[in-house]
């Protein structure tokens, strides 16, 4: 473990995800292009994006399972193969089924590849590097929205439909070449974990990982911190930026891209915070997911257009749940044995996704019924439509936190029958600063006793 071929399998599952979240985010900078090529209405074009998350939310389950059984490094390949054929069908489409085909394939191919990546990492490196590395797999996988937002959309922009899509479908064949080349499941020297492999055993080992409370509060967790983002980011964030908050497309592209480097600057500190709380980690969900209603709330009920320094806000806050959706895949690794940690994934892995498809396409539905009724003012997009339709986000991140807490109590009862009990915030942070002030004592005495210590 933790061996130089270690890190060679990690960087290359870590491509193959970054290669992922390009083809999976591209259409939210292609959504003005589509809605001109396809002649695609505002639930129409959200179709698109909420298709693709629908196959990805259905297909972690089953993902998780055959991870579990056939291991990752074929997963991992088969899925950016599925992306390539996906995204050759999308440069080919004229209409909005043949669009919807090609973001199927580029669905099922995303939902094989995170769940087998992050697979990858308890498998090669000790477990004290786990919590790191999962944060870091996740944000460094995010730089595909950049490759997204700056050489995807110029090559869009300059050249076409058709040759954008194309060079996305090269990524994905480059990526799938190195996953056959270079990835193994494990270290040769590691001894197989005991998994089954009947329908029997399967379904066993389904419904144990769904009855583990861990698993349920991790996909709540990721239900709670990750959808608002992606929400964001893949289909409604560009549009509101610019037809709603009258920003140009280049200050809506530089947003976007604060929203990535700032999941990646946070994302391995997140990580590092989680090694060292882990009776911590639901609070920090809970934290997050209060900091992005608070944020969203600012924005919407902000009387006009809301000033650069608060989109800016809005889109830090964001940012966040990104990293703090980690905090999920934490809780399936920790709560489950390791033959089950694909399987247990996957059911965390639903929450975010099931969150956002389903905001997405009530957020399009409500922006067609009001331009329908005139409220738009003759446009398809207007502030204040944006303003209704987003507020539907509310909801969701109440239920999140609803079910957050709920799931918690569960989980903290079954660790206290076992003699592990989680203090009051309150004790645990007047322990902490007893603890730092007791060091800080203990400093200046050393510090004092080797100043005596030098004196003649």
């Amino acid at each position: 473990m933790d061996s130089k071929r270690a890190w060679i399998v990690w960087s290359v599952g870590v491509f193959a995800y970054l290669v992922a979240v390009t083809q999976r985010t591209s259409f939210g900078v292609a959504g003005l292009e589509a809605t001109e090529r396809f002649g695609a209405s505002a639930s129409a074009l959200s179709a698109f994006t909420v298709i693709q998350l629908l196959v990805y939310a259905v297909l972690q389950i089953p993902v998780g399972v055959l991870v579990d059984r056939l291991g990752p490094r074929l997963m991992i390949a088969s899925g950016a193969a599925l992306m390539t054929i996906g995204q050759l069908q999308l440069a080919a489409a004229t209409s909005v089924p043949g669009g919807v085909v090609g973001r199927v394939f580029v669905g099922a191919g995303d939902a094989m590849t995170f769940i087998s990546v992050i697979r990858l990492v308890p498998a090669w490196f000790p477990s004290r590097r786990v919590p790191l590395l999962t944060q870091l797999t996740g944000q460094l996988g995010q730089f595909g929205q950049l490759i997204s937002i700056a050489p995807f959309a110029i090559v869009l922009h300059v050249w076409g439909w058709s040759p954008a899509f194309l060079g996305l479908a090269a990524l994905g064949l480059l990526a799938a070449a190195l996953s056959v080349a270079l990835l193994r499941n494990a270290p040769a020297s590691s001894i197989p974990a005991a998994a089954g492999t009947g329908m029997k055993e399967t379904a066993a080992d389904l419904a144990r990982a769904w009855l583990q409370p861990g698993t349920r509060l991790g996909m709540w967790s990721h239900f709670s911190t990750q959808f608002a983002g992606n929400v964001f980011v893949m289909t409604w964030g560009y549009p509101f930026l610019v037809s709603g908050q009258g920003l140009d497309p280049a200050e809506a592209s530089v947003l976007l891209s604060l929203f990535v480097l700032v999941g990646i600057v946070c994302g391995p500190m997140l990580g590092g915070w989680v090694g060292r709380h882990p009776l911590r980690r639901s609070t920090m969900v809970l934290a997050v997911t209060g900091a992005i209603t608070v944020a969203w709330l600012a924005v919407i009920l902000y009387p006009g257009p809301a000033p650069l320094w608060l989109l800016v806000l809005l889109v830090l806050t964001l940012a966040l749940g990104g990293p703090a959706s980690m905090i999920g895949f934490d809780f399936a690794r920790t709560f489950n044995p390791s033959h089950r940690i694909g399987t247990a994934t996957g059911i965390v892995n639903v929450g975010g996704f099931f969150a956002a498809l389903v905001t997405m396409y009530v957020v399009g539905l409500i922006l067609d019924l009001l331009h329908n009724s005139g409220f738009s003012g003759g446009g398809l997009y207007s502030l204040d439509s944006f303003r209704i339709a987003l507020s539907f986000q509310f909801i969701v991140l109440a239920v999140g936190i609803t079910a957050v807490v709920s799931v918690r109590r569960e989980v903290r009862r079954r660790m206290a029958l076992t003699g592990e009990t989680v203090p009051p915030l309150r004790e645990a942070l007047a322990d902490n600063r007893r603890r730092r002030a007791q060091y800080r004592r203990e400093l200046r005495a050393d510090r004092a006793e080797r100043k005596d210590s030098t004196k003649p």
